[in-house]
């Protein structure tokens, strides 16, 4: 699937169910995909699709920060510098320097709104920025769970996007649309309303995605799945039918062997599903011709791809652990600070990610609640919710900061639960989790024993039990992990170890 197309809103009986009155909704943490954006790379310019696509009118007005040291305000030695961005390559004949150009123009304001690779366009703007009116018309219109303007983001929201610009400028769509300018209103200490503080990290610390640029244990599990899937549907009627249907759009092999769509072809066979979807998403200019676009042959990419990206976290524990076990310990380990801290405004209510469709379907498929053969589309969501039952009364707590930052919560939230005492784990206790991938409930599958959810609904898994499956597969210390066993062949586990247990 490319553009996500988002179900109705709730209704009043659907929302009641949802959100039941015998529990409060006490932190949310949204886990969003960017926007449509343009191929990571070139591709297929021999069916003349333009290799730079005429889609990010941001580029015409940009605005850096400028350290003035000469400047006249009296406050800071900050100013701006607003600038238009051209994108040059290489002349089609040539080494001499050339702008990029809309396809078919050669007018100057051609140059104005090129996209570069992997650059999220104005209609992945669009749908971000949908995406926080969703939010918003859910989280505070409908459940009054955010408050409707704020004087700061400090401590109340979480905000935390990845180092690759198109998922910081996905989440800045969304939050500018969760709380627009006219809610955003001066603090009472200041007179103004404080920048809002966006967590980004190294590459070599994220985990906020599989990064198998800095764990290179878990490029080689990657590599070992791949080619599984190479091996598996290589020569299979499936391909053969891609192949007569597409097969002559395909890179030439060194030799002048023939083309071939292969999961390990040129370009790979995620690489045909990317620039596919990608031009999905956008205008008529920037197509594919019509072959590429025949449903049956879109659903067996959309299957391979995810078989070959996705399989290993729902077969392999180790895959899990050093694929996307160290943001989902992160996320169980602030639900156990907002416990500690009994959720009173003390601390983080609201949690925005921006990350990657491999995010998101690493995560459900850890697990166990993917389950599908769709690929994630552009703008999709993670909703990961913690409710607090309102009629089991006080609970043994400590405070926020000891409990978030540090201290009790901390601890009980990176310790497995069999480390944990009986007062420690009875801290848990009346607090539930619940999913919601792109809107619709997802289950847990070992939450789906009897005491291990709310009575009579099996998507609401108690804190302990969502836990105590997460812990199975956080790291203690990922860095380390990712290099152990560096020299030693790599392979599929010989016997599955499934997910979400």
């Amino acid at each position: 699937m490319s553009t996500l197309h988002p179900r109705p809103p709730y209704t009043d009986a659907e929302l009641a169910k949802l959100y039941p009155p015998n529990l409060d909704l006490q932190l949310v943490q949204i886990l969003m995909r960017h926007g449509e954006r343009t191929p990571v790379r070139p591709r297929f310019q021999n069916t003349g699709l333009p290799p730079f696509w005429p889609y990010c009118s941001s580029v015409r007005q940009i605005t850096s920060t400028i350290l003035s040291p000469s400047s006249s305000s009296s406050s800071s030695p900050l100013t701006t510098l607003q600038w238009t961005r051209h994108l040059e390559t290489f002349s089609p004949n040539s080494d001499s320097p050339t702008l990029a150009l809309s396809p078919g123009s050669q007018t100057a304001a051609a140059a104005d709104n090129i996209c570069d690779f992997g650059t999220l366009t104005d209609v992945g703007r669009f749908t971000t920025y949908s995406l926080g009116t969703r939010l918003r018309d859910l989280y505070i219109t409908r459940l009054g769970f955010l408050p409707p303007a704020i004087t700061s983001t400090h401590p109340s929201f979480y905000l935390r996007t990845t180092p690759v610009p198109r998922a910081l400028e996905s989440l800045q769509q969304t939050f500018s649309a969760l709380y627009p300018p006219n809610t955003r209103l001066p603090s009472p200490d200041t007179g103004v309303f404080p920048n809002p503080i966006i967590i980004t990290r190294a590459h070599a610390d994220e985990t906020l995605y599989p990064n198998d640029g800095n764990c290179r244990r878990f490029a080689a599990l990657s590599r070992a799945f791949a080619q599984r899937a190479a091996d598996k549907w290589n020569d299979t009627p499936e391909m053969e039918f891609l192949n007569q249907l597409i097969g002559r759009w395909m890179e030439e092999e060194g030799g002048g062997k023939q083309k071939r769509v292969a999961v390990d072809g040129r370009p790979r066979l995620s690489g045909v599903m990317d620039t596919v979807n990608a031009t999905l998403a956008h205008g008529a200019g920037t197509r594919l011709p019509r072959e590429f676009y025949d449903e049956r042959a879109r659903g067996i990419i959309e299957r391979i791809g995810v078989e070959e990206w996705f399989a290993g976290y729902g077969e392999s524990e180790e895959y899990r652990r050093l694929g996307i076990g160290g943001l989902v310990g992160d996320l169980v380990e602030r639900m156990v600070g907002s416990v500690e801290g009994d959720g009173k405004g003390k601390g983080v209510k609201f949690g925005l990610h921006g990350c990657h469709d491999t995010t998101l379907a690493g995560m459900l498929a850890s697990l166990g609640a993917f389950g599908r053969e769709e690929w994630p589309p552009f703008t999709s969501h993670v909703a990961v919710e913690l409710f607090r039952d309102n009629g089991k009364g006080e609970r043994e707590k400590g405070g926020w900061l000891g409990g978030w930052m540090g201290g009790k919560g901390r601890e009980i939230g990176r310790r497995p639960m069999e480390e944990l005492s009986e007062s420690e784990k009875k801290r848990l206790e009346g607090y539930y989790v619940r999913l919601r991938y792109n809107d619709e409930v997802v289950t847990v599958p070992g939450c789906k024993k009897e005491g291990r959810h709310l009575e009579g609904d099996e998507s609401f898994c108690t804190l302990a039990a969502f836990k105590e499956i997460v812990d199975k597969f956080t790291p203690k210390n990922w860095k380390q992990e990712c290099r152990l066993n560096r020299g030693e062949t790599v392979s599929v586990p010989k016997q599955p170890e499934p997910a979400g247990y």
